[in-house]
């Protein structure tokens, strides 16, 4: 196999970075001398994970345009072309010294100058879109890009058909194979053999209304065959552990972080969940029912679009944020009923994409070729 020098350029979320860093894996895994450098904004998370897994990173001092109409806001956004401009020069310096044979963007600020240099640059790119509705960044480059590998059916409603790959979002490969962790997973979060177990996940930092949802009507799994792991977030954790203490109820594990999330998939009879990309596309590769509440606080509402993905095939239930409240109650009538569990379940893993990260990198050596 021949070797290559790619550059991955975006993030800003884990929802773009993780996905980058299981294309850059992949990509060694194939073509073992390959050279890939990452390109990220300044005081983003990418400048901090992207090196945790042994990738070189530089930084674009980019920023966004701010929404919002504070007296701050308006200032950033004065500021804005003036940085804009630099990051196309320190984008189109980055490009010429590497000299990459292709440019990957993932989304997030840094992957607009990258990518756009990398066009003047007469360099291929290859987009990787993890969302069901378009972010503005990808839309914008998806003119001049060669080919977009996208994670959901129906993208030529932002991009060109004849550029589309239905690839699927990278995700970490220790969710597959579950069955074969049950026992492990049992041991690891002290769950007994007749205990049914509902999952929660509201992202490494934790949502704020599914917990107060939960909270406010864990009382009817008191006493129950029910197992709650539930990771309620690092802000909220001290806070949520507070008022357990207080309605002692034995079932109920609250963690800040889940650690070993293969292990709490593999246990999980229902999960709820945030609707990110990510999260979507672990839930349908590992098969599991999920409860979806979409986020409110995200650009173009996103995470309904990529609930209703599923909740159209009969693959997962939609409750909407402001009805937290009545998750709980959901999830266990949802545990009763064992027929429309195996359905969702089965509809669920049809979606899953378990070789993306691979589909994805034969487009990149494609391109290249």
């Amino acid at each position: 196999m021949s070797s290559y020098k790619v550059i991955i350029s975006g993030g800003g979320t884990g929802g773009h970075i993780y996905p980058a860093i299981a294309i850059a894996k992949k990509i060694l895994e194939i073509s073992k001398d390959s050279e890939i450098l990452f390109v990220g904004a300044k005081g983003r998370m990418e400048m901090e994970k992207v090196p945790e897994e042994g990738f070189e990173i530089v930084g674009l001092n980019v920023v966004g345009i701010q929404r919002s109409i504070s007296i701050n806001a308006i200032l950033k956004n004065l500021n804005f072309p003036f940085l804009l401009l630099k990051s196309f020069n320190h984008a189109r310096k980055i490009i010429k010294d590497f000299q990459p044979n292709i440019v990957v963007g993932v989304g997030g600020y840094a992957s607009g100058p990258t990518l756009r240099m990398a066009h003047s640059l007469k360099i291929p790119t290859l987009i990787q879109e993890q969302n069901s509705y378009a972010g503005l960044t990808n839309k914008w480059l998806s003119k001049k890009t060669k080919k977009i590998c996208v994670a959901y059916e129906n993208m030529d409603q932002f991009f060109e058909i004849n550029k589309l790959v239905l690839t699927g979002n990278p995700v970490r490969k220790d969710i597959e194979n579950l069955d074969a962790k049950l026992s492990e997973a049992k041991t690891y979060f002290k769950v007994s053999k007749n205990e049914k177990v509902i999952l929660v996940l509201g992202g490494s930092l934790g949502a704020k209304s599914i917990n107060e949802g939960i909270l406010n009507s864990i009382h009817i799994i008191k006493d129950k065959p029910i197992k709650l792991l539930w990771q309620v977030g690092k802000r909220y954790f001290e806070s949520v552990e507070s008022q357990l203490n207080q309605i002692n109820i034995p079932n109920v594990k609250a963690l800040a972080f889940i650690k070993r999330m293969d292990l709490a998939y593999s246990l999980a009879d229902i999960v709820i969940s945030r609707a990110g990309a990510l999260s979507i596309s672990e839930l349908t590769l590992a098969g599991k029912p999920s409860i979806l509440v979409p986020s409110p606080n995200v650009s173009e509402d996103h995470q309904t679009k990529n609930a209703m993905s599923l909740v159209n095939k009969s693959a997962a239930i939609l409750i909407e944020d402001n009805q937290t409240d009545s998750i709980l109650r959901t999830a266990m009538d949802l545990l009763k009923d064992e027929n429309q569990l195996n359905t969702i379940s089965q509809n669920a893993k049809k979606m899953g994409k378990p070789y993306a990260s691979e589909d994805i990198v034969n487009e990149i050596f494609k391109l290249i070729s």
